[in-house]
C-alpha cells in the first residue's frame, strides 16, 4: 500500500500548509517571524501539562468508558469498579505521556494559535482586495484559521503520545509500561512511520473543532466581556478592581468555551479512542501488528455507529457521544483551569490578558 493511501490525513495537512505558506509573502515571513513570543509558548506549555496532569484520573475513566461501555457505563460506577479490581494506582496510568505530550502540544497550539492570526491576516489581504472590502478578513477569520492551523501542529506531536496513553489504559499488553517503553513498544509492533502518522486522520477530527472550541471561544467572549465592562455606560471599573475584572473575565470564557469545546470535539474523541485501543479488538485497530491494515476514520465511524444503529438513527449518532458525563467533568475542570492558568501565566511574563487589548 502506498503512502498516498494509507495517510490521506497527512497528505491533506501537507497540502493544508502549503497553501498557507504560499499565499503568505517574504514580507509577510519577516513580519511573522517578529511578533513571534517565546512567552506564548512558555505559557500554553505549563497550562496544558498542569491541567491535563492533575486530571488524568478522569481521563483514565473516560477512556475506559468509551472502549468498553457495557462494562463501565457511568462515571461513578466506572471508577468504583476501576479502583476495586484493578487498584487506585489505575487510575494514574498514562500520566508520563500526558505531561509530555499536553505540554509540547500546548506550548505548540497555543503559540502558534497566537503567531497565526496576524499572519492570516496579513495573507488574507494580500489574496484579495475584494475580500478586505467585504470585511471577512475581520471578525471571525482569523481567529477560525489560527485555530485550523493550531489544531494541525498539535496533532503532530500528539499521535504518538496519544497512542501510547490509550494502550497504556485499554491494553494488559501494555501493563507497567512508562513513556518511553510504551512508545518503544508501539515502534516494535507497528514501525516508525506508522506510530508517528496512524491515527492522524482521528487526531485532526478531535483536535481542530477541540481548538476551536477552545481558543476560539475564549477569545471571542473575553473581547465581548471586556467591551461590557469597559463601555461607557458601565459601573464595573468604579466598583471592582481591575485585578478582580481580570480574574472574574477569564474564568467565566473559560467556561463558556471548555462547553463549547467539549460539545464539538466529542464525536472526534471518541473516533480516536476507538482508533487506538487495543485489547480483544486489537486485529482492528490502529495499534496493529506485523503487516495488518489499519481501519479508515469511515471505517471506525461506521463501527461505532453500528453498534447501535439498529435501534434507529438517533441512537446509532449517540454511540459518538458515549462517555460525554465523564468528559464534561473531565474538559471542563481542562479548559477552565488551563484557560485561567494560561492568562495568569501570560500576565507573568509580561503580556495582556486575553481579550483586554
Amino acid at each position: 500500500m502506498t503512502t498516498k493511501r494509507r495517510f490521506p490525513s497527512l497528505r491533506f495537512l501537507l497540502t493544508f500548509l502549503s497553501i498557507v505558506s504560499h499565499v503568505t509573502t517574504a514580507k509577510s515571513l519577516v513580519s511573522v517571524a517578529s511578533s513571534i513570543d517565546y512567552r506564548y509558548f512558555v505559557a500554553g506549555g505549563t497550562c496544558a501539562a498542569i491541567s491535563h496532569g492533575i486530571t488524568c484520573p478522569i481521563d483514565v475513566v473516560k477512556t475506559r468508558m468509551q472502549s468498553n461501555p457495557e462494562k463501565y457505563k457511568s462515571l461513578i460506577p466506572a471508577t468504583a469498579t476501576i479502583i476495586r479490581e484493578e487498584g487506585a494506582s489505575t487510575l494514574v496510568k498514562g500520566l508520563g505521556p500526558t505531561l509530555v505530550g499536553y505540554g509540547i502540544e500546548g506550548a505548540l497550539k497555543f503559540g502558534v494559535y497566537e503567531i497565526a492570526k496576524p499572519m492570516v491576516v496579513y495573507s488574507c489581504k494580500n489574496m484579495s482586495d475584494r475580500l478586505l472590502n467585504s470585511g471577512v478578513c475581520g471578525g471571525m477569520l482569523p481567529f477560525l484559521v489560527a485555530s485550523i492551523m493550531a489544531g494541525a501542529v498539535a496533532s503532530l506531536v500528539l499521535v504518538p503520545m496519544e497512542s501510547t496513553r490509550i494502550r497504556m489504559v485499554t491494553d494488559p499488553d501494555f501493563e507497567g509500561l512508562g513513556l518511553l517503553g510504551g512508545l518503544s513498544r508501539l515502534v516494535q509492533e507497528s514501525g516508525l512511520l506508522p506510530t508517528l502518522t496512524v491515527g492522524m486522520g482521528a487526531m485532526l477530527a478531535k483536535q481542530i473543532p477541540y481548538t476551536f472550541g477552545k481558543q476560539v471561544s475564549f477569545d471571542v467572549v473575553a473581547k465581548f466581556l471586556y467591551r461590557i465592562v469597559n463601555s461607557p455606560t458601565s459601573t464595573f471599573s468604579d466598583s471592582m478592581s481591575p485585578e478582580f475584572i481580570k480574574w472574574t473575565v477569564s474564568v467565566l470564557s473559560a467556561m463558556v468555551a471548555s462547553v463549547m469545546a467539549c460539545l464539538l470535539s466529542q464525536p472526534g474523541d471518541v473516533i480516536l479512542t476507538e482508533t487506538y485501543k487495543g485489547g480483544e479488538d486489537d486485529d482492528k485497530q490502529c495499534s496493529i501488528k506485523g503487516q495488518r491494515e489499519c481501519q479508515s476514520i469511515t471505517e471506525i465511524s461506521s463501527t461505532i455507529y453500528n453498534r447501535q444503529g439498529e435501534k434507529g438513527f438517533l441512537y446509532g449518532v449517540s454511540g459518538f457521544f458515549t462517555g460525554l458525563q465523564a468528559r464534561f467533568v473531565h474538559v471542563g475542570m481542562i479548559i477552565t483551569s488551563q484557560l485561567v492558568i494560561y492568562d495568569i501565566v501570560k500576565q507573568l511574563l509580561g503580556l495582556p490578558a486575553t481579550g483586554s487589548h
